[in-house]
């Protein structure tokens, strides 16, 4: 068993967090986050999202210069480069999730939103200082992506997943990370979503001028997209033996922000529908949708029964909460330009305001950015968002109703 850092403790002296006490914060942690899952809330559970992109600009944490062209091209760069992130993250962002040394360390395969587009043939980008992207491949023709019929579920980028995924795990069987193994997750098992997936590949104005101009050949093409998803989610939940349909399957769909709620309901609903269907018991559905989308969420419990949504910015979190009830699970929080650029005390008195709303109501809501911290978002903004939320998520003046 080769170690690659055979330390009992991660820590290093510049780390923001060096000093925590890891067990007695992560004892509160489990005890903070199961009770809000079991729908027994003790507080407002405080946790930031954040993917490499955050890592990746952020010298602090990518102090040796890493770029996505050559992380998502080597899979060993990837493998090393998602540990020392993960390293990172756990002794530097404070939140209520498992931080320190873990029993366990886990890595993905990471081609971040560009990977559906990709595999349906759209190429990639890489540019200077941004994520890696994809252009719509199929705007001139968009019938010419059912050429060739539905994608192989383990071809074209996902068969570059296939043979990372295998060469990531060949190496977690043999190497250790700061004294502790290694998991390698398997990819394959998520989507953006339909109507996210046909802008990417056509081009958002095509979709939305064809739900009016040309609904029939809108309605093929978004057929085509949700069966080769659902062919794909199935190849690779069976490939990794996870049984479905499962409580608490979540998606994402975030270009319906561009339409209105009528035009959700006729054009990209059903499809919606067939993929919790095949996928998602009628458990704790959930739901991720950026943008300004909180007009569609009555109509979403209502017609597919989503229990929980992400949410992104713009929110009005009291009107939300009227409009939902008392029993949907609500994410959210801060803009994530005010994390970015405003100071300490603005991010604590947004975390208060939006906690102040009635948002807490019924006691579902995990407060977190709105959503996905950009890079170069302090850490100092970061904890003053966590002492928001322990100063003012408190339920004890909360009704239940």
């Amino acid at each position: 068993m080769t170690t690659i850092l055979d330390h009992q403790s991660a820590a290093k002296p510049t780390d923001r967090l060096a000093k925590l006490d890891f067990e007695l914060h992560n004892e509160e942690t489990r005890r903070v986050v199961s009770a809000y899952y079991d729908r027994q809330p003790i507080r407002v559970p405080i946790q930031v999202g954040t993917n490499t992109r955050y890592f990746m600009f952020s010298p602090d944490a990518n102090d040796v210069g890493m770029d996505f062209r050559r992380y998502s091209e080597d899979p060993d760069v990837m493998f090393d480069t998602m540990l020392r992130f993960a390293r990172w993250s756990r002794y530097n962002l404070l939140q209520d999730n498992e931080l320190g040394l873990p029993e366990k360390w886990w890595v993905g395969i990471d081609f971040q939103n560009y990977y559906e587009a990709a595999w349906f043939g759209c190429p990639i980008q890489y540019m200077n200082d941004q994520v890696p992207d994809t252009t719509p491949a199929f705007a001139e023709c968009p019938e010419k992506v059912m050429e060739n019929g539905l994608p192989d579920p383990f071809g074209g980028l996902f068969g570059r997943g296939l043979e990372y995924y295998e060469h990531m795990s060949e190496r977690a069987k043999n190497e250790e990370f700061y004294g502790r193994p290694v998991s390698v997750g398997m990819p394959g098992g998520g989507t953006d979503g339909p109507m996210t997936v046909a802008c990417n590949l056509f081009s958002p104005e095509f979709v939305c001028t064809a739900m009016v101009e040309e609904p029939d050949l809108l309605q093929t093409l978004l057929t085509f997209i949700t069966d080769a998803t659902i062919e794909r989610l199935t190849a690779w939940k069976t490939k990794a033996g996870v049984a479905f349909p499962q409580d608490g399957f979540w998606m994402a769909d975030d270009s319906v922000a561009l339409i209105s709620t009528s035009m959700l309901c006729e054009h990209i609903l059903p499809h919606h529908r067939r993929l919790y269907d095949t996928f998602g018991t009628s458990v704790e559905r959930g739901l991720h949708l950026c943008g300004n989308a909180t007009r569609h969420f009555p109509t979403l419990i209502r017609e597919l029964g989503i229990a929980a949504f992400d949410t992104g910015f713009p929110v009005d979190f009291g009107a939300l909460r009227e409009a939902v009830g008392p029993d949907v699970r609500i994410h959210g929080g801060p803009h994530i330009e005010l994390m970015r650029s405003g100071t300490t005390a603005k991010v604590y008195e947004e975390c208060q305001r939006i906690l102040q709303t009635g948002i807490l109501k019924g006691r579902m809501f995990l407060l977190r950015e709105g959503n996905n911290l950009a890079p170069g978002t302090p850490l100092e903004n970061i904890e003053a968002m966590v002492h928001a939320g322990l100063d003012f998520g408190s339920f004890e003046e909360v009704s239940h109703d």
